[in-house]
C-alpha cells in the first residue's frame, strides 16, 4: 500500500480485521506469558475471573463459558480444592450451590492481573512515544466502541 506523509492508506475492513487478530492474538499471548505460574489451566483461569465478576451455579458458569456441565464440574471442582473458590447454597433455589471466588482467589487474579499490567505498561512506556502513547489511547477507544455492539 502507498504512504504518504507516514501514514497508511485506509486500510480495507476485511483486511483491517485479519491485522487485527493477528495483533490482538500477539498482545494476549505475550501477557499470559508475562503472568506468574499459578498452576492454573486457561479453563480454570477464565472460570475464575468470571466468578470474581458475580457468584454463579456451575451450570450458569457452563452455560458463560460454552463449555459442558460435566467440564465446568471439575474445572471448579479443581478451583474449589485449591481454595480459590467456595460453594455456598443458592438463595434461590437451595438444591443448587453458588460458587463465589474467595479471597486467596481475589489475591491470585489480583496477582496475575498486575504481572500482565507491569508487562504491558513497561512495554508502552519502553517503545512508544508520546504520540504514539496518544494514537493507542485513540485505538482503546474505538476498540471499546466496537465491543459495545
Amino acid at each position: 500500500m502507498a504512504e504518504s506523509a507516514g501514514k497508511r492508506a485506509s486500510a480495507a475492513p476485511e483486511r483491517l480485521a485479519a491485522e487485527l487478530t493477528v495483533a490482538v492474538r500477539h498482545v494476549v499471548r505475550r501477557m499470559r506469558s508475562a503472568a506468574p505460574d499459578t498452576g492454573l489451566t486457561a479453563s480454570q483461569r477464565s472460570a475464575l475471573a468470571r466468578l470474581a465478576e458475580a457468584p454463579a451455579t456451575t451450570a450458569a458458569l457452563a452455560r458463560a463459558e460454552l463449555v459442558k456441565p460435566q467440564s465446568m464440574r471439575l474445572t471448579v471442582g479443581a478451583l474449589e480444592a485449591q481454595g480459590l473458590v467456595a460453594r455456598s447454597p443458592d438463595p434461590s433455589d437451595g438444591r443448587q450451590s453458588l460458587m463465589s471466588v474467595t479471597d486467596q482467589g481475589r489475591a491470585v487474579l489480583a496477582e496475575m492481573r498486575a504481572a500482565k499490567n507491569d508487562w504491558l505498561a513497561a512495554a508502552i512506556a519502553d517503545e512508544l512515544d508520546e504520540r504514539e502513547r496518544d494514537r493507542l489511547a485513540d485505538a482503546v477507544r474505538l476498540l471499546e466502541r466496537l465491543v459495545r455492539k
